[in-house]
């Protein structure tokens, strides 16, 4: 019954950390960032789900042993919504707190094209392809979004990247609009 589910639900989780752990990947150009973070996020998001699916197998089992089905309907509403909250509302605002987490960042030179790694709702890794020219900065700095890859809210953390160059050419801060030295002479 429901151990099985949760040790099958952890074994996926846990073969796809293993296999992704050599994270060369050449298709995707070289390795320029790695968020300290991915462990975490995947940990968090793994035990918020699993008790979210242990609240939905215990919650007939609690309604039929406390008899909270004999009491009025504002106290079952109550016990149903705080139930919910913490069953659907959790994880999903975990996902979108944590959807635009970059795992990884690679870089392909020859076409300026960046392959972002993050986690999708399921706990795999999804690959986003963008163009450095498809990088816009938001206007106010927001919480959890550095920048948008195209409409993708993307977090990553400019200490984390070992060639502050990368971070720099990525936001496109190498390419500003300011004169250069070379002006100055002519």
């Amino acid at each position: 019954g429901f151990i099985f589910q949760v040790a099958s639900f952890q074994g996926v989780a846990v073969r796809s950390l293993s296999t992704s752990s050599p994270h060369d990947h050449p298709e995707h150009g070289r390795l320029v960032y790695k968020g300290n973070l991915a462990k975490t996020v995947l940990g968090v998001k793994f035990f918020s789900y699993s008790t979210s699916i242990f609240n939905l197998f215990m919650m007939p089992y609690i309604m039929l042993k406390s008899g909270i089905g004999m009491e009025s309907l504002f106290v079952q509403a109550a016990v149903y919504g705080l139930i919910g909250i913490f069953t659907f509302v959790t994880p999903v605002t975990l996902h979108l707190l944590t959807k635009g987490y970059v795992i990884r960042l690679y870089y392909k030179d020859e076409v300026d094209t960046y392959t972002a790694i993050t986690y999708n709702a399921i706990l795999t890794e999804k690959v986003t392809v963008f163009h450095q020219k498809d990088v816009k900065i938001p206007d106010i700095s927001k919480m959890f979004t550095t920048f948008y890859a195209k409409t993708k809210s993307m977090l990553v953390n400019p200490t984390l990247f070992p060639n502050p160059q990368d971070y720099n050419h990525l936001m496109g801060y190498d390419k500003s609009s300011f004169f250069k030295f070379e002006d100055l002479e002519e």
